[in-house]
């Protein structure tokens, strides 16, 4: 990795999924499952009550590109990956926190399933709101429970994407094509991206997550 100082990344509202930063060898990727576990591990047994929150900020400070060069490449459903996407959400709801606001808010008027009661965002959720959430998700999942943080995280998307789905819906009957086709696929990146959180949540109960 390079010396010189890190940025932060400023991420568009697509890079949740697609991102493809990193190193692909398979030694990169046996430090990537290493890294997150000790990572994981050093935070949990430490006294010192800044570590976590030294960790929440790290990708404010230096950016996604650290991360990436480790984690980015690793299966959605493992450790890496699973730490890698909380922080690249976390990411995407402090660049844009009143566009994903606006989805959450949505989502929760549409939605008759507890995934906003799971998620924990305050109500009504604006922008300031999303940002508190955001940090208490990747919190949870160094200090409290991993698999308590991947299900908020999946239940927030699924809200989220309820919203673009329906916001997709008002822009097609007004005939608004673009925007449509553009919340339409943002919708379907989270529900995937939720999909592969839940999923991380139970290999974490089962002692599976690696």
């Amino acid at each position: 990795m390079a010396d010189r100082p890190r940025r932060p990344v400023r991420l568009p509202s697509d890079a949740f999924d697609i991102h493809e930063g990193g190193l692909d060898p398979a030694v990169t990727l046996r430090i990537a499952h290493d890294s997150a576990r000790a990572l994981v591990h050093r935070v949990r047994a430490s006294d010192d009550p800044d570590l976590v929150e030294r960790m929440v900020a790290y990708t404010d400070e230096h950016g996604l590109e650290t991360l990436a060069e480790l984690w980015s490449r690793a299966g959605a459903r493992t450790l890496p990956g699973a730490l890698w996407r909380l922080s690249l959400l976390r990411a995407l709801i402090r660049t844009d926190p009143a566009g994903v606001a606006l989805l959450f808010q949505r989502g929760s008027e549409v939605l008759s399933t507890a995934d906003v009661v799971v998620a924990g965002a305050e109500r009504p959720t604006g922008p300031d709101e999303i940002r508190v959430l955001a940090d208490a998700v990747l919190r949870g999942a160094y200090v409290g429970d991993v698999a308590v943080a991947l299900d908020r995280a999946a239940a927030f998307c699924r809200t989220a994407a309820a919203g673009a789905a329906d916001l997709a819906d008002d822009a097609d009957a007004a005939a608004d094509d673009a925007r449509a086709g553009e919340l339409t696929a943002r919708a379907a990146r989270l529900a995937s991206s939720a999909r592969d959180f839940t999923a991380c949540a139970a290999l974490e109960r089962a002692g599976s997550l690696d």
